[in-house]
């Protein structure tokens, strides 16, 4: 499966516009991250456990966007976006989408 955040490919002709490809994931902090954050907001730089967190939430995102788009039929997603809200407090989802295409 092919993933881009343009609109087309170059070489690749698009034959057909399956429709939006999308996958989401939430997740919620824990406490042992939590300790960890709250003592590097006191002395400042990256907080790597969220860093780390978020990392894992696109990925998993990623992974059902393109399970959804081969469910479509798609060869390739175009167009690929990420978008986050938050839920509840501590708990926030991470949002895949793009378009899914047939290619030549």
């Amino acid at each position: 499966m092919i993933l881009t955040n343009t609109e087309t490919l170059p070489s690749k002709e698009i034959t057909e516009i399956l429709g939006i490809a999308r996958g989401s994931t939430v997740r919620a902090r824990n406490i042992g991250r939590d300790i960890f954050a709250g003592f590097r907001n006191i002395v400042g730089g990256e907080i790597n456990e969220y860093t780390k967190l978020q990392a894992e939430s696109r990925e998993e995102a990623i992974q059902r966007m393109t399970a959804d788009a081969k469910r479509l039929g798609a060869d390739a997603i175009v167009n690929v976006r990420f978008a986050t809200s938050v839920i509840m407090q501590g708990a926030s989802e991470i949002l895949a989408y793009g378009t899914a295409v047939k290619l030549k």
